[in-house]
């Protein structure tokens, strides 16, 4: 008998969510595992997904139903198949996060499998206290009374099956079906426990077979009116009775969710649904019956009162309501002005000695930050300006004027500056309206192992030059991106700073950071797969490995994680620091698929590529390298080899054959990177091509080895 029984209900989910989804489930490193995924005839493209998926993997078990019947009874159906000890629900746009059924498995069996275990999500909010594993460790809900509050969504609650066996517990129909399953499972259970861990990563919003539109909300009084009628215990029927009078409020009030039409008849039918079951919940009548003794003049001022709140009510709801519409208003408003404004000003002349930069994220990171620098050392007599708003001001160097991305200010130097340089799309001016006699450059971001995006025709046309690091990018560049700019093939601007820092400047990085000394850091640094419901996932186990690395080790993640974890340290994507300061306090780089690799070898540090879900990859983003038979190190393909790799001496992370892979990516991938890239691009767009540096020989050039001294764990 399997230990979990996972669910998934399968209706017009898109092919990646789903992919992502049934990878998610069956990537965990857990044997005791079957995945039922419940489907009806309403999409074949997802059917063909799961046949593939069921014949490479046994643990799958399809349940093809013969016509859609709504999620409450496809996941009753997955229950009358399912045969575990504990049953999970997912739905196929959400994924399990690494490690996660393993977490569960682990926190059940230390808290003597209760029959209730609640976990987070990453829509949860992990202040609230109430996920905290503090004593006592199984309780049932009157040692916590504030479990009853939270979302009933069951995707966060692993359920014992007897447990649900005993209740008679299934699904109704409904979009709010969630409702009666969870609060009766949570107020019969006889043992609870809780894990202060996000299992499950939501999708930005819900599936659009399951989300809840218009009419729709008003099965949350069909669901309430269900769940009344069970056998509730008694104790639990006020509390109950509270949270229901604020989920009705919270839908009433909240804009957008109720159709005008329907308002009326919610706020009729929920008023039906309090007084049908104050009395048997122990709750007391709004009034006290005593107000036909009162006066009249106190009925008119309670009436006035009443009608005055009533007022402001009606008043607050049509602001809400309008304020949306009148901001979008205004922005439309604003945006059209300044397209007037920038194109007024392209009728003026140009000031020939303005240079702006457009970064992707505003940070002073990447290409252009390390062009802006040269550019101020090689041609003083340009004054450059740094497109970014107020949250990277501090980070910004003093050379620079920082102006606000949608400012007047911006607009101007757009349209009047002799040089622009982007490593993301120009703004919509730039290529609606290019100047002749104005250099753009584009840098793009990195050296390409996915397949670049195709840029409109209307942006490699306003391209006067590109930046090209090596061969390879541009070979990849000449098929992405066609177009009759110049091709500038100079090496990577940004990889100058490691090949010219020295070892003051790596223990800066790590003082930065604040990585102690002696301790070998590993950084962690996964490709963005657009093709996922959630950005930055990462696709191993972070925690786990920093656990198996054990003390003397420090783990920098680039992934979200979602919760701290000892030996594991989050550094932000976007902003500060940048990710050439990760690189520089890094002793190893740990990595699937990131361009990062073409700027970290040149560090002569040790890499692994991490290639788990290559074939997935592959076949979902498209690639233009196949960077596992051309690795810069060595290649996993489970956690177990990457433990491996990491805790055995002998297994050759540190040896000559990592170094010779090493040797071999430079000369193939990094020909042209000494040290001097920044400067080859400076001089020839802003100087004209005078004093053009020629690239300096491989066997003459520097690389620095590992931050620290590499001693493998042991």
């Amino acid at each position: 008998m399997p230990r979990f029984s996972v669910i998934m209900t399968v209706h017009r989910a898109p092919a990646e969510h789903l992919h992502a989804a049934l990878t998610s489930v069956l990537g965990q490193r857990f044997a005791g595992l079957e995945l039922i995924a419940v489907d009806d005839p309403a999409d074949s493209e997802a059917d063909a997904v799961l046949r593939g998926y069921a014949a490479a993997d046994r643990r799958l078990v399809r349940l093809r139903l013969p016509c859609p019947v709504g999620p409450g009874a496809a996941r009753n159906a997955g229950l009358d198949r399912a045969r575990g000890a504990y049953v999970l629900f997912l739905d196929a746009a959400d994924t399990l996060a690494p490690g996660a059924l393993p977490a569960i498995d682990a926190r059940l069996r230390a808290t003597g499998d209760p029959q209730l275990l609640l976990f987070r999500d990453t829509a949860t909010d992990p202040d609230t206290g109430l996920y905290s594993e503090q004593p006592p460790e199984v309780m049932t809900l009157a040692d916590r009374p504030g479990l009853l509050w939270l979302d009933p969504a069951v995707h966060a609650r692993a359920h014992r099956r007897d447990l649900i066996d005993r209740l008679g517990l299934r699904f109704p129909p409904g979009h709010y079906a969630d409702l009666p399953f969870s609060q009766r499972a949570l107020t019969a259970a006889g043992s609870i426990a809780v894990l202060d861990r996000s299992c499950v990563r939501r999708a930005p919003s819900p599936a659009p077979a399951h989300r809840p539109t218009g009419r729709a909300h008003l099965d949350l009084l069909r669901q309430y009116d269900r769940l009344f009628a069970q056998p509730l215990p008694a104790r639990w029927r006020a509390p109950l009775y509270q949270r229901m009078l604020a989920d009705l409020t919270r839908l009433h009030q909240r804009p957008g969710l109720l159709p005008p039409a329907a308002r009326a008849e919610f706020f009729r039918h929920a008023a039906a649904l309090g007084a049908r079951h104050r009395a048997t919940s122990g709750a007391t009548p709004l009034t006290d019956g005593r107000h036909r003794a009162r006066p009249a003049p106190a009925r008119w001022l309670r009436a006035g009162a009443a009608f005055a709140a009533r007022a402001r009510l009606t008043t607050r709801r049509a602001a809400r309501a309008l304020a949306p519409r009148l901001r979008t208003y205004g922005r439309w408003l604003r945006a059209a002005a300044l397209r007037l404004y920038y194109r007024l000003h392209l009728h003026r002349p140009l000031l020939t000695d303005l240079a702006v930069f457009l970064p992707a994220t505003g940070g002073y990171a990447g290409h252009p930050a390390a062009l802006e620098s040269r550019v101020r050392a090689l041609a003083p007599h340009l004054r450059t300006v740094w497109i970014a708003g107020p949250e990277h001001a501090r980070h910004l160097p003093e050379g620079p004027r920082r102006l606000h991305p949608h400012s007047p200010a911006a607009a101007r130097a757009l349209a009047r500056a002799r040089y622009l340089v982007s490593d993301a799309p120009f703004p919509a001016p730039v290529p609606d309206h290019p100047r002749a006699d104005q250099h753009r450059l584009q840098t793009h971001r990195g050296t390409p192992i996915a397949t670049p995006p195709t840029p409109d025709d209307r942006q490699t046309g306003c391209w006067t030059t590109a930046l090209s690091t090596g061969p390879h990018a541009t070979r990849a560049a000449r098929r992405a991106h066609p177009g009759p700019y110049t091709l500038l093939e100079y090496g990577s601007p940004q990889a100058d700073r490691l090949l010219t820092a020295g070892a003051e400047d790596v223990r800066a990085a790590r003082a930065a950071l604040g990585v102690p000394d002696g301790v070998l850091t590993v950084l962690y640094v996964p490709a963005s797969r657009p093709y996922e419901p959630g950005p930055g996932i990462p696709h191993l186990d972070v925690a786990g490995l920093a656990a198996r690395l054990g003390p003397g080790h420090l783990l920098l993640s680039r992934a979200p994680l979602g919760h701290p974890a000892p030996g594991v340290r989050e550094v932000p994507a976007a902003g500060h620091p940048d990710l050439m300061t990760l690189c520089l306090a890094a002793d190893v780089l740990l990595t699937d698929y990131h361009p990062v690799v073409f700027e970290y070898v040149l560090l002569d540090r040790p890499i692994v590529v991490h290639a788990a879900d290559w074939a997935d990859y592959r076949t979902a983003r498209g690639v233009c390298l196949e960077l596992p038979d051309c690795p810069p190190g060595p290649v996993t393909r489970t956690e177990d080899e990457l433990h491996a790799l990491f805790t055995d001496p002998a297994a050759g992370l540190w040896d000559a054959h990592g170094a010779r892979l090493r040797a071999a990516f430079r000369a193939a991938f990094s020909p042209r990177d000494d040290g001097r890239a920044a400067e080859r691009v400076v001089r020839e767009v802003f100087l004209d091509g005078h004093g053009l540096p020629a690239v300096t020989p491989p066997g003459a050039r520097r690389a620095h080895g590992p931050a620290t001294d590499p001693v493998p764990a042991s």
